[in-house]
């Protein structure tokens, strides 16, 4: 079976498998696609026994695998490089993982670009005991 079948037939169970429906806020869109007659046949025979369309279980099936997808770990992890390099807007981050993942990435993000922090040595806490040894940088001649 071809690798388009499989993720097919994946598509057909996961619909068997969930009763969710459209929300009232769902806004529909019109999809064109085609597939093997047979995916056809046993998704059409699928809706028949637990009396529903066949959009209604397609629309399902897609939900379930891209919620599969999205929380996968390698899923995550491309989205975030592509983000990182600059290869994907923030929506589009948003819209893949999620609203609180793409807020926490775009916060790392934010943080690998800055520069360090400049920050000088506390004077007012002695962390080495008074043990403490002064080292004098290389001049380009030492090194």
């Amino acid at each position: 079976m071809c690798k388009l079948c499989v993720n097919a037939e994946t598509v057909i169970i996961l619909c068997v498998e969930l009763t969710h429906r459209m929300s009232a806020s769902d806004d529909p869109r019109r999809v064109h696609f085609q597939s093997p007659e047979y995916l056809v046949d046993r998704l059409d025979a699928i809706a028949e026994l637990f009396d529903t369309d066949r959009t209604d279980l397609l629309v399902e099936a897609i939900r379930e695998y891209i919620e599969e997808t999205a929380d996968s770990e390698t899923f995550q992890e491309l989205v975030a490089t592509k983000y990182y390099d600059d290869q994907l807007e923030f929506e589009t981050v948003k819209q893949l993982v999620g609203a609180e993942t793409a807020q926490r990435l775009r916060l790392l993000k934010a943080d690998l670009e800055d520069e360090p922090l400049d920050l000088a040595a506390p004077d007012d806490v002695d962390i080495y005991d008074d043990d403490a040894m002064s080292v004098e940088a290389a001049t380009d001649d030492d090194r």
